[in-house]
């Protein structure tokens, strides 16, 4: 049981105060004091001195840390507590530079820390939404009006996805959202996405996008057309997904202010997290994000993809 209890970072500072105090608490939230072993398992694990432990089958040495987004970092484990507080409590995120001043590092370092925690917001693979599901696909981008002249990108207007990032969204009403980049919106593309998660029992609400022709031959299907200035009927409305939406554009173009093709997909991530974490507290928030920490990115594979 978790009993630590913490409302804002001032009390998160004072729960933490020392590095054996985070340890000791990600170690109850990873493991709930039954230490497995990353390198196999069902291993018999030994206890070793300050917090080390060896894998019986393979002989190695770990900690709480190994194979973790703390994995091979000279940062202190308060400074990640802080960084996880601050991400995931802020309804729009925190930038990069933000985070080096709140922390007094270095803003390479602050990005790949959230860099490192965006790859932690993940969504199980065996989600599928179901019930009734709004769908709507939209790019993120940044208006060719705004850019310099040399910077300027000919024929992008429309649908063009030469300076522009297509993402589908799929959300249950009232639970969960999924939301995945794509290369871009036709058919085929979008129809993959929709069938890998959704089942088929679900009812769909869309909008007026051709596309969407392919689907209703395998779902129930409702429409509304935007073109038409019709945006409900009865049932059928994406009033809920175009909410998320622009809370979103919100927050990249308000707090980030430019995002890579490339990376672009942890930045939904970090955003579909907080959405569906949205009826938990702040420190059950903070508490799940750290139980599914053992997904580690190297800085090797974050600049070379």
């Amino acid at each position: 049981m978790i009993n630590k209890d913490f409302n804002s970072i001032i009390e998160l500072i004072n729960t933490f105060s020392s590095e054996e105090e985070c340890i000791e608490h990600l170690e109850q939230v990873r493991w709930n004091w039954r230490i497995v072993s990353p390198f196999d398992v069902l291993s018999k694990v030994y206890v070793c001195k300050n917090h080390k432990y060896r894998c019986k089958n393979s002989w190695k040495y770990f900690n709480v840390r190994t194979w973790t987004m703390f994995d091979n970092t000279k940062i202190p484990l308060q400074k990640w507590f802080m960084a996880i507080w601050l991400i995931t409590s802020h309804k729009k995120g925190i930038s990069s530079m933000q985070l080096s001043r709140d922390l007094d590092i270095t803003q390479k370092t602050a990005w790949f820390i959230l860099q490192r925690i965006r790859k932690c917001f993940w969504i199980s693979d065996d989600w599928m939404l179901d019930w009734k599901v709004e769908i709507d696909e939209t790019y993120v981008w940044w208006k060719n009006k705004n850019r310099h002249t040399d910077k300027k990108v000919l024929n992008s207007q429309g649908r063009s996805n030469k300076d522009k990032t297509p993402v589908v969204w799929m959300i249950e009403r009232g639970w969960k959202l999924i939301a995945n980049t794509v290369k871009d919106t036709q058919a085929k593309t979008l129809t993959k996405e929709v069938i890998r998660n959704i089942k088929s029992t679900a009812s769909l609400y869309t909008d007026e996008w051709l596309w969407y022709n392919t689907v209703k031959k395998m779902y129930k299907h409702a429409m509304v057309n935007h073109w038409s200035w019709e945006y409900g009927r009865w049932d059928a409305y994406t009033n809920t997904i175009e909410g998320f939406w622009s809370l979103l554009k919100r927050g990249i173009l308000g707090i980030y202010h430019f995002t890579s093709k490339k990376h672009l997909q942890k930045y939904v991530d970090e955003f579909v997290f907080r959405y569906n974490s949205r009826d938990l507290s702040e420190v059950e928030r903070f508490n799940v994000l750290l139980s599914q920490c053992d997904n580690r990115l190297s800085y090797k594979q974050l600049i070379n993809g």
